[in-house]
């Protein structure tokens, strides 16, 4: 682990979401009962079966979330992004982590203790509304994600993840460069696709003019044609 100078945490949580229209009074006590985590790429936040006392928030980075199969494949069950936070739900329930959490590059992450959290709870009704959508969008989430699995194709996943990718700007445009910020196998566990299966579609498309494949690089000559292939 490199030598990092330490942050004002309060700044950094009046900047989340989660927290947005506390006042600096709300946010300082927050601050109180939480701690920064600075992880390297490659680093474990937790494992499955860890007791969990608090929740995360990803400042910037990204971290994997992933549980092994009884096969000893990891399976990505989310790839948790800047200004996303992740464990709440579990800190409620009282209940170990059920999955694994690792850094997927460099990040800052802040840790808010579960005391902190239920005083805030008690005190302002607002925060339990935020809170409350948090986790509802998670859900919703996951239910999209459960439904993706069942009723699509591999294909049509990963024309979605994709599409899913890009800003709505580029969605009517041509020749259009994306850029995956997480590597092919991250991704293909996301889908619940093996890589080989990925590695295959991925060529299907490129052979049929949709997508041409540099690396971490996707180059799409036309986003519109692209789509529509999902349907077909």
């Amino acid at each position: 682990m490199r030598d990092y100078q330490p942050i004002n945490i309060e700044t950094h949580l009046s900047r989340i979401a989660l927290f947005n229209g506390l006042g600096a009074d709300e946010i300082s006590k927050i601050a109180k009962g939480a701690r920064e985590l600075r992880c390297d790429k490659g680093d474990m936040l937790f494992y499955r079966g860890d007791p969990c006392k608090g929740f995360h928030v990803l400042v910037f980075g990204q971290v994997k979330l992933s549980f092994s199969s009884t096969q000893g494949v990891d399976k990505v069950v989310e790839v948790v992004e800047q200004g996303q936070s992740f464990g709440e739900a579990i800190m409620f329930l009282d209940k170990p982590y059920p999955v694994s959490a690792q850094a997927l590059s460099s990040s800052l992450l802040l840790h808010v203790s579960k005391a902190v959290i239920l005083d805030e709870l008690g005190r302002d009704h607002g925060f339990v509304r935020k809170m409350l959508a948090g986790m509802a969008m998670r859900m919703h989430q996951l239910m999209l994600d459960v439904e993706g699995y069942s009723l699509h194709t591999g294909k049509q996943r990963i024309i979605g993840y994709l599409m899913h990718e890009l800003q709505e700007s580029q969605l009517s445009e041509e020749n259009v460069v994306l850029e995956l910020h997480v590597n092919k196998g991250v991704i293909a566990s996301r889908l619940n696709l093996t890589q080989e299966h990925f590695s295959r579609i991925l060529h299907e498309l490129s052979d049929l003019g949709l997508i041409k494949v540099e690396g971490k690089r996707i180059l799409i000559p036309n986003v519109a044609r692209l789509n529509k292939h999902q349907s077909e």
